[in-house]
């Protein structure tokens, strides 16, 4: 005979509700209570375990009770439903108690009243529950309506082993758009994770779609893991691969990032450039070179032209920054300038005629002019406003008789990525230097840019590429109309040289999210797009503000903060993968809004996690530490309610290369199977690819 409704719930009744609060309920478990398998609810269950669920009914539905902890207190007597006095003498008696989290509330979907009804579930709790009232065990349908809840679940990712095994779903809108964060050890299962979540993203939208789907992935692999999980030929997963040097007959392709990629930034740390005299220097010559203006040409007029061009930008930049007419920064400084300048002129008025002689003469007066009152012993170096504006006229009314307009003086974009050779950006650097009066300044800067462009292992990274234009770059490394190349890009970072790796990297962000930016600008629409970043916190690290020159690690982990800031409205969703979370940039990781949480040991790092979900979540954080492989906690935007969950098996071909090396297995010569594993050791290759050699 089937059980009424009513009877069906008395039957899952475990406990009482004796205390309450807004972030805490305390249940005494009633002692018919199950203690370790639940036979009542449909099905075997293993019960009570923390980090489960319970029911306590309240108003039109129930509230979700999470199992922080249980315990065991000393009653007087045994509390039995229906039972006031055993007539005994008053004894100690374990009473069993539990405390709850309440995570939201779970209603039927349709009207009725058989248990057949479904269930929908929503986070935050409408009404709180009375003191006395009935704690149930949820049925496995119940249960599954819990973690199954959501709208546009997706992507399964999982399973919940506290839930009857319930599959756990995201929507990628809400994954990739408002930034991912995958944190725990090493060996953990986190590239797993990264890889598995890509993979199974792809291969439900091409099932959904019917065809290749029209998504990029552009994956920063410090440590060449990706390469063998994204080999698939046939499937949405085919990645292009970017090696700094690509094994023969493979589908890798060279890494490239041009020099003239760089802006001011990145140049400026990459050459170590001083704030006060060097700084100015590099971006001027940027300037100039990114404008065309440093070859050498035969025809003199152009060249006076140029110089004249030049002349000009230097002023107005530093009019418009507050000088020169002022002591600021040496007393001598401006003067010397002009000084130079006019000995750069003068040897080019012979053989000039006309309007180009007259206009040319008429500025070395001018300057002459204001150097000679301050060659006089004790004169003062100070220029007033009305001598620098009039030095402009005249210097514009040169420039415009030797064939130049208002248009060429207008300070050119330092940092659009137009292109230039290394030579000619060593060449800008000397002139610019030179009409800065500044050349001996300069010269350690000179030093360290020659030494860039002359480093073998760097030829092949940043070399000049003539015919690598930006729209080849963006084809190649972003990917081309609908995505028709492949979906995934995976740019191998291992061999790039330790001095140039982290400007690398913020080259990469940072131009992948400057052409989004644009393609919104020009299409009105974004397109969406996902960076992943493994070990982020060597790339994304915390530093100083307050230092005058940033190096380039700090520069790189700028470029990740705008992208965690502004990244979401231009379609750049951000994944971070990291073992410790304690070292990576706060503003980075308070812009993740979902995270996938695997084994965390370190108590810094646990400490970081705990402060990135509110209070009454912290009971099902205690697990981190103990969480085998492959099981995480999945929590945030992308989740209604935090949940522990199995992560799907990914095979042995489609993961990352990050398995724990097998010291017994090449020790003794043999696998677990009883097959042989051999390990030659010929390092006559190896050095003569370290070395260079053919």
């Amino acid at each position: 005979m089937s059980q009424s409704p009513f009877e069906h719930a008395g039957s899952l009744r475990i406990g009482t509700v004796d205390f309450v609060s807004p972030d805490e309920i305390k249940v005494a478990l009633d002692i018919e209570a199950p203690e370790s398998v639940a036979l009542n609810a449909g099905a075997p269950r293993s019960f009570p375990r923390v980090n489960s669920y319970v029911l306590i009914p309240v108003d039109d539905g129930f509230l979700v009770g999470q199992i922080e902890w249980l315990t065991v207190e000393r009653s007087p007597f045994p509390k039995r439903r229906g039972m006031q006095d055993f007539g005994l003498v008053d004894l100690p008696y374990p009473l069993r108690k539990m405390s709850l989290n309440p995570l939201g509330t779970l209603r039927k979907a349709s009207s009725g009243t058989n248990s057949e009804d479904e269930y929908n579930f929503r986070r935050g709790a409408d009404a709180l529950p009375s003191i006395g009232a009935g704690v149930l065990l949820p049925t496995d349908k119940q249960l599954r309506s819990i973690i199954e809840s959501g709208e546009r679940r997706r992507v399964k990712i999982g399973i919940s082993p506290l839930a009857g095994n319930a599959e756990v779903c995201i929507d990628p809108d809400r994954l990739f758009g408002r930034h991912l964060a995958i944190l725990g050890n090493t060996g953990s299962g986190k590239s797993c994770s990264v890889a598995g979540i890509i993979r199974w993203s792809l291969e439900q939208a091409k099932k959904m779609s019917g065809s290749f789907p029209n998504a990029r992935f552009i994956i920063l692999d410090p440590n060449g893991e990706y390469s063998r999980a994204f080999s698939d030929l046939n499937s949405p997963a085919k990645a292009r691969i970017f090696k700094v040097a690509p094994t023969d007959g493979t589908a890798e392709q060279l890494l490239q990032v041009p020099l003239w990629f760089l802006n001011s930034a990145e140049w400026c740390s990459l050459t170590q450039a001083s704030t006060k005299t060097q700084r100015p220097t590099l971006i001027q010559a940027l300037r100039t070179v990114r404008d065309g203006q440093a070859e050498p040409t035969e025809n003199k007029s152009h060249d006076i032209r140029r110089f004249l061009r030049t002349m000009l930008s230097i002023i107005r930049i530093e009019k418009n920054s507050g000088g020169p007419w002022g002591a600021f920064p040496k007393p001598k400084s401006f003067y010397e300038k002009l000084a130079k300048w006019k000995d750069g002129i003068e040897p080019v008025l012979t053989g000039l005629a006309g309007e180009e002689e007259t206009a040319l003469k008429t500025l070395v007066d001018n300057i002459e002019n204001l150097c000679s009152p301050r060659r006089l012993p004790y004169a003062h170096f100070d220029f007033t406003r009305q001598e620098i504006d009039n030095l402009l006229s005249v210097a514009s009314l040169a420039h415009s008789a030797f064939g130049g307009n208002e248009g060429d003086t207008i300070p050119t974009d330092v940092d659009a990525p137009r292109e230039f050779k290394g030579e000619s950006l060593l060449r800008s650097v000397e002139a610019t230097a030179e009409m800065l009066n500044v050349a001996e300044y300069a010269e350690t800067m000179l030093i360290r840019i020659r030494s860039l462009l002359a480093d073998t292992r760097m030829k092949s990274i940043v070399s000049d590429t003539e015919d690598l234009t930006l729209q080849k770059w963006l084809d190649t490394y972003i990917g081309e109309d609908s995505a028709k190349s492949g979906c995934i890009t995976v740019i191998d970072l291992s061999l790039v040289p330790t001095e140039v790796i982290h400007i690398i990297t913020s080259v990469i962000a940072r131009v992948v999210f400057e052409a989004l930016q644009r393609y919104r600008k020009l299409n009105v629409v974004t397109l969406p797009t996902v960076l992943v970043m493994e070990e982020a916190h060597t790339f994304i690290k915390r530093y100083k503000e307050d230092v005058e020159n940033q190096d380039a690690a700090s520069v790189c982990c700028q470029v990740f903060e705008r992208i965690a800031r502004e990244g979401r409205k231009f379609g750049l969703g951000l994944v971070l993968s990291s073992q410790r979370p304690s070292e990576l940039s706060q503003t980075v990781l308070s812009q993740c809004n979902t995270f996938i949480l695997h084994r965390i040991s370190n108590d810094r790092d646990q400490e970081l996690v705990h402060k990135l979900v509110p209070d009454n979540l912290r009971g099902l954080l205690r697990e981190l530490p103990s969480l085998p492989s492959q099981n995480a906690i999945l929590l945030g935007w992308a989740s209604e309610l935090p949940v522990l969950v199995r992560m799907n098996d990914l095979p042995q071909s489609q993961q990352p290369h990050s398995d724990d090396p097998d010291f017994w297995n090449v020790w003794t010569g043999k696998d677990a199977e009883g097959g042989t594993v051999e390990r030659k050791t010929d390092w006559k290759p190896i050095a003569d690819d370290w070395q260079g050699k053919p």
